[in-house]
């Protein structure tokens, strides 16, 4: 029996231009765990969870990323960072691996996990439920209304974030990219910073670095940008403008429109508290909060980088004004402020104290404010002094 073969040619399926010059990838990426929430999750899990990364599950936008909310098989959300393929997001990548990666605080967003593939590389972040201050302050429409409590609390949690970054931290580390966007709100509304692909390290040893200029327009101290000179101050002057976000509504940078520059202008006529936000006029007990908050945030934004406080200064003196503002919520009744669960400092205002600053000696304060938190005072009295709102 002779058998023949009959064979036709094989016709392979078209590829697409390009497709051989692309690396093939046969296994599926590896997850990092780095916190007990992702565990029994593999990457594969991942992308069926988002149908691969799908719009839909999109929650926001960096200049150089995609965030995603991803529901994990116990319940609990989690927040992706996609980072688009380009060597710049390879570079920020590493950066936020290498900061975020090694530190922990409670005002700092949380790393949970982490994947590299040849299509993009994720960061698993905690999940904030009330998003970023600026959807808060400028998102349409308004989220919810921003009552001065709340927005004084933010501005603490976020300052106790950055002093831990430039004081707590070896080597010391400047975020680069302090604004409200990145300040993003736990469902207490507690301020977490994220977002550190352009922060840089600073060693003990050294006063500044001298690096490319980066950062978000509005928000760049103006010497670093003309001396390329990088140090904890840069930080603070951004930090002193999301003061002013909070205390007026408006955006850093809106139509052309500075907003410090426009603060600065509005000192010489004494028209400052005119662009207060509603929001904070109307639930604020007590205004001169608000102007001690303003004065503040013009002592950050100081043109010469050596007159701006440090971050921890300016941590302890928010940290008093929370205090100030909890007690003006307070009954009278002694009884009722124990059943409370706070206990009032048998203090004068922190208008007196700025007062009996200037004679130290005759200084009443708790017992919780050490001489250094004196001299603090005295040092921002003094100056605040010379910079009067009215």
């Amino acid at each position: 029996m002779i058998l023949v073969a009959v064979c036709r040619p094989h016709k392979p399926p078209q590829l697409p231009n390009g497709y051989l010059s692309k690396p093939v990838n046969y296994i599926s990426p590896k997850l990092v765990i780095l916190h007990m929430n992702l565990a029994l999750h593999v990457y594969d899990d991942i992308m069926r969870m988002t149908e691969n990364l799908s719009e839909k599950y999109i929650i926001g936008y960096g200049a150089s990323s995609a965030v995603y909310k991803c529901v994990l098989k116990n319940c609990r959300p989690v927040a992706i960072k996609k980072l688009y393929s380009h060597p710049q997001s390879l570079k920020e990548f590493e950066t936020e691996l290498e900061t975020v990666g090694s530190i922990k605080h409670r005002n700092l967003v949380g790393l949970q996990g982490y994947s590299l593939s040849p299509s993009a590389n994720l960061l698993f972040y905690d999940y904030m439920e009330n998003g970023s201050l600026w959807d808060l302050l400028h998102g349409l429409p308004k989220k919810k209304m921003l009552e001065w409590d709340a927005r004084l609390r933010i501005a603490l949690g976020a300052a106790q974030g950055l002093s831990y970054l430039h004081h707590d931290c070896s080597p010391r580390i400047i975020h680069r990219d302090v604004k409200s966007s990145n300040i993003l709100l736990d469902k207490d509304f507690e301020a977490h910073l994220t977002d550190f692909g352009i922060a840089k390290s600073l060693c003990v040893s050294k006063t500044h670095t001298s690096t490319y200029v980066m950062g978000t327009i509005g928000y760049i101290d103006p010497e670093y940008a003309r001396t390329s000179r990088l140090n904890e101050k840069s930080d603070v002057y951004s930090f002193g403008v999301v003061l002013l976000e909070l205390l007026t509504g408006r955006k850093a940078v809106d139509n052309e429109s500075n907003l410090h520059q426009l603060i600065l202008s509005k000192t010489t006529t004494d028209e400052v508290m005119e662009t207060v936000d509603p929001d904070v006029s109307s639930t604020c007990k007590d205004l001169g909060q608000v102007k001690k908050v303003f004065q503040l945030a013009l002592l950050c934004t100081k043109k010469q980088p050596t007159d701006r406080p440090a971050m921890h200064e300016v941590a302890r003196v928010l940290t008093f004004l929370v205090c100030e503002n909890a007690s003006l919520d307070l009954p009278a009744s002694p009884t009722k402020q124990r059943e409370s669960g706070l206990t009032l400092p048998s203090s004068p205002s922190y208008v007196d104290k700025y007062a009996n600053l200037k004679t130290p000696h005759v200084l009443t304060c708790t017992a919780s404010l050490s001489t250094s938190d004196a001299e603090l005072f005295l040092k921002f009295g003094e100056v605040i002094s010379q910079n009067s709102l009215g």
